[in-house]
């Protein structure tokens, strides 16, 4: 294997990308949302193959629809249908799609440093990461990054206050450190059994109660029932009643913050039924947002790291 750098080509996690770069990312997904006119020019007769070996639905439809209006040519693989159930390797895979045609793999897959492993052994295809384990979701934070923009119009200086499943979240991972990049206040909050002590060295862990009331954006993460190896909580009633949003905790927050979630969202678990689409959500807007960033991912992607 022939190993080089890791170009800016690839996305593995958002510690990668400087505040600039993470700028004109947001900067291209507000092009590509206010252009439907050039949409289906810049990707025509390139080559992506999407390589989900977990179970997605919201990110591979964005991918898929992201990828559809730059007008790129897809190609689908699943762990069923791939050639890893027979031995291949995953180096091996990647080159094969080289090989063929595909330019960008975009692949969600549970091992956590695969990718940026894969990155260094030049696989001749751009890497985007669309859900690694529980290691990072960099298109989910930008997304949310993005969308916190949009509202506040300055992220310096934003408290945001990440509430819930901290140790199984690949999203609270890759909003660290894009958060910490732009200077934002991070603040965590939930079950002890769910603590993640490495992101704590630099936002502190409060109460849930305390933790909504800073902050500016109030961010619940799903719980990850999956990932679980043992019962982290008795009922979804006890969940939410201890670190869950409550109608009684919306009225807790400061009047101008609002509320986000990665979805899927365990409705009445980490956010009461009634406040998924409630008016101070973000929640509809961050699945629509992550169209445009994963334009502009991909776009990155086939131009080597590059715009036009």
């Amino acid at each position: 294997m022939l190993k080089t750098k890791v170009g800016r080509r690839h996305l593995i996690d958002t510690d990668e990308l400087t505040v600039e770069e993470m700028e004109t990312l947001f900067g291209r997904a507000a092009y590509w949302r206010d252009h439907p006119e050039a949409w289906f020019q810049t990707g025509k007769g390139r080559f992506v193959a999407n390589w989900f070996l977990e179970p997605s639905t919201r990110t591979r439809v964005s991918f898929e629809v992201a990828e559809k209006r730059l007008g790129m040519e897809t190609i689908d693989l699943d762990g069923e249908t791939s050639s890893t159930v027979k031995g291949e390797s995953f180096y091996d895979t990647l080159r094969t799609l080289s090989a063929i045609g595909a330019e960008v793999v975009v692949v969600r897959h549970a091992g956590v440093g695969t990718l940026a492993e894969m990155a260094w052994e030049n696989p001749g295809v751009s890497l985007v990461n669309a859900g690694e384990g529980n290691g990072g979701h960099p298109t989910q934070a930008l997304l949310d990054l993005f969308t916190m923009q949009e509202h506040f119009r300055e992220l310096k200086g934003l408290t945001v206050a990440i509430i819930g499943d901290i140790r199984h979240s690949r999203v609270a991972r890759s909003n660290y450190w894009a958060l910490k990049a732009f200077g934002a206040r991070i603040i965590l909050a939930g079950p002890e059994s769910m603590r993640n002590p490495s992101l704590e060295e630099n936002a502190p862990y409060l109460p849930v109660d305390e933790a909504i009331q800073q902050a500016d954006v109030v961010m619940m993460l799903r719980v990850q029932l999956e990932r679980h190896r043992e019962t982290l909580f008795s009922s979804p009633d006890v969940y939410r009643h201890a670190y869950g949003l409550t109608p009684e905790r919306l009225e807790a927050m400061q009047p101008h913050a609002v509320m986000m979630h990665p979805a899927p969202v365990n409705r009445g678990v980490e956010i009461a039924d009634e406040l998924v689409e409630h008016p101070r959500s973000k929640i509809f807007e961050q699945m629509a947002n992550g169209v445009w960033i994963r334009m502009a991912v991909l776009e990155r992607a086939i131009e080597g790291g590059r715009w036009r």
